[in-house]
């Protein structure tokens, strides 16, 4: 059995909001409080393939479990397994663009690590995530700050790192801003399992043809009913591309009805559809890595 790990939910105009966390064989409660994020953004998608729910949120508190450390120079927050698991294996979290600072991104790496993985979260933002910005935030102006030149040497240097202490195999899981360095090491094949949820950045269909042809870890997608960066159409591409058998190593896409983009990191627990999105997407995503990491 799965540990969901939801320990926080915050809505929006909620000041004493209940948080439900798995703790063995049973769901618990407790109250809590928290904000929304949220911030300003004046266009619905840009050029960087992002849209405005890229940007905002609800921010889930709780106390982290995990811990930093420098991993081949690069900071990292780690989750891991309080018994035994396999060491040669490690799961790699990309972050959203709230990177390290957002709790909530923390609490998920301790979700996958209760569930028995190492888990290990680059700081693919180099200590320049978004965090709270008004109206005039230039959001094209920090995404070129933050191409693929700014996050390869991070991803680079942590992978090779972790090969000298004896880990051999690869999950990755890349939570919209982070689906890009997910699919990098996939089509590298440095990784050996890829999940997304509601990911950005990603061309369509190029990178999932690449995908197909380069790539051999199987791929989950984790999708939603509204999202701009990666809408309807572009979801029902990649199964054309990869559906159906089409891609060997293993390919799953999941729809989950009434969710926004950032349901699986950012989503407002009160609303039972997307406390129910991100509660599947995340045993979901621990199921595809039980059976194919």
């Amino acid at each position: 059995m799965y540990s969901a790990g939801i320990r926080t939910s915050f809505a929006i105009g909620l000041s004493n909001a209940k948080c439900y966390y798995y703790h063995s064989t049973r769901w618990c409660h407790k109250n809590v409080t928290g904000r929304v994020l949220s911030i300003p953004i004046n266009t619905a998608c840009n050029s960087q393939g992002t849209c405005d729910d890229c940007f905002k949120g609800v921010r889930h508190e709780g106390e982290p479990e995990g811990k930093f450390e420098e991993i081949g120079g690069f900071k990292c927050y780690v989750g891991t397994p309080a018994g035994d698991y396999p060491k040669d294996k490690v799961v790699l979290f990309f972050t959203d663009v709230f990177g390290l600072k957002l709790n909530n991104n923390l609490l998920l790496v301790d979700d996958f690590a209760r569930n028995g993985f190492k888990t290990i979260a680059p700081d693919i933002l180099n200590d320049d995530p978004i965090i709270e910005m008004g109206a005039s935030f230039d959001r094209d102006a920090w995404f070129v700050k933050h191409g693929r030149d700014s996050w390869i040497p991070v991803v680079d240097g942590v992978v090779e790192a972790l090969k000298t202490r004896g880990v051999t195999r690869f999950g990755t899981t890349g939570y919209c801003f982070g689906a890009p360095p997910a699919f990098y090491l996939a089509l590298k094949n440095e990784s050996h399992v890829t999940v997304l949820a509601h990911p950005s950045r990603l061309e369509v269909p190029g990178d999932f043809e690449r995908y197909k042809a380069e790539s051999k870890a199987p791929l989950l997608i984790n999708s939603c009913e509204v999202d701009r960066a990666f809408p309807q159409e572009s979801q029902a591409i990649a199964d054309q591309v990869l559906g159906d058998g089409k891609f060997t190593p293993g390919y799953e896409r999941l729809y989950w009805k009434g969710c926004t983009h950032g349901f699986a990191v950012r989503g407002d627990l009160s609303d039972p559809k997307i406390k129910a999105g991100k509660e599947g997407a995340f045993e979901a995503s621990v199921k595809f890595y039980k059976k194919y990491l």
